[in-house]
């Protein structure tokens, strides 16, 4: 006799996993793919719906790539070049692990205001998880430009939006109100660093985390079926840079 999978209860609500991360943050991609294997130990996974939240690690950052990324990381946290490759090649490593690939001589540094508002088109169209997957892969492991309003329409209709509609989102700003109120509402959490998960509206945590503490978290919160507007409870610390399991927001005076 094979063993049954649990049984859902009929009255138990569906989980709201929220995640703010930023499509340039290495780390964001590695929490992912976390993210999406503790949902597979998960046994009510169906019950969890996904919201990608917009969160830029730096506003102020240029369209056109400014540099390498090894250059723009010895400047920001006052390293070598040696060493800002060491960390690149030891990011490598770690994306690796998880499945992932990462071209760090490919990456084109650059503003992504832009591709967070195809996020959010995206989700108008359920295609927002597709969407925020094609975006990682092609800035981290395909070195694609995505300043460039080109590159971000092609991106998009390869996940199936309609390519007209996104040019026309991008160029008037559809979506711009929505990425600025993503980042006020990460602001009111007290989030600076990314990737950043909240569970139900209650339970925050920091970081790509091992798969087996976000499962522990959704298997709590389903315990409990909380309340969503619980105030927010750090489970894990948080992360102090892109060196620790998150991409911190520049500080003044760190490498500004």
């Amino acid at each position: 006799m094979t063993a049954s999978a649990p049984l859902t209860p009929l009255t138990a609500p569906r989980l709201q996993v929220d995640i703010w991360s930023d499509i340039a943050c290495p780390w964001c991609y590695i929490g992912k793919r976390r993210f999406e294997a503790a949902l597979q130990q998960f046994p009510y996974l169906d019950q969890v719906e996904v919201v990608w939240h917009s969160f830029e690690l730096d506003p102020q950052a240029p369209l056109q790539p400014a540099g390498s990324m090894r250059d723009l990381l010895a400047g920001k946290y006052g390293r070598s070049p040696e060493q800002a490759q060491q960390m690149l090649n030891q990011m490598t490593e770690t994306a690796a692990a998880d499945g992932l690939t990462y071209h760090f001589d490919r990456l084109q540094p650059t503003n992504t205001f832009q591709a967070h508002q195809l996020v959010h088109l995206a989700a108008q169209h359920g295609l927002q998880d597709a969407m925020k997957e094609r975006l990682f892969r092609a800035y981290l492991t395909e070195g694609a430009h995505l300043g460039e309003l080109d590159t971000l329409v092609r991106l998009a209709a390869e996940v199936g939006l309609d390519a007209a509609e996104a040019r026309t989102a991008l160029e008037q700003q559809t979506h711009a109100a929505a990425v600025r109120q993503d980042e006020a509402q990460a602001q009111a959490y007290g989030i600076q660093g990314v990737p950043f998960f909240v569970l139900g509206g209650k339970y925050g945590v920091s970081g790509a985390q091992p798969p087996e503490v976000l499962a522990g978290a959704l298997q709590q919160l389903w315990q409990e079926q909380l309340a969503s507007s619980t105030p927010i409870q750090l489970l894990a610390p948080d992360a102090a840079s892109c060196q620790d399991g998150a991409c911190d927001v520049p500080q003044k005076g760190q490498g500004d």
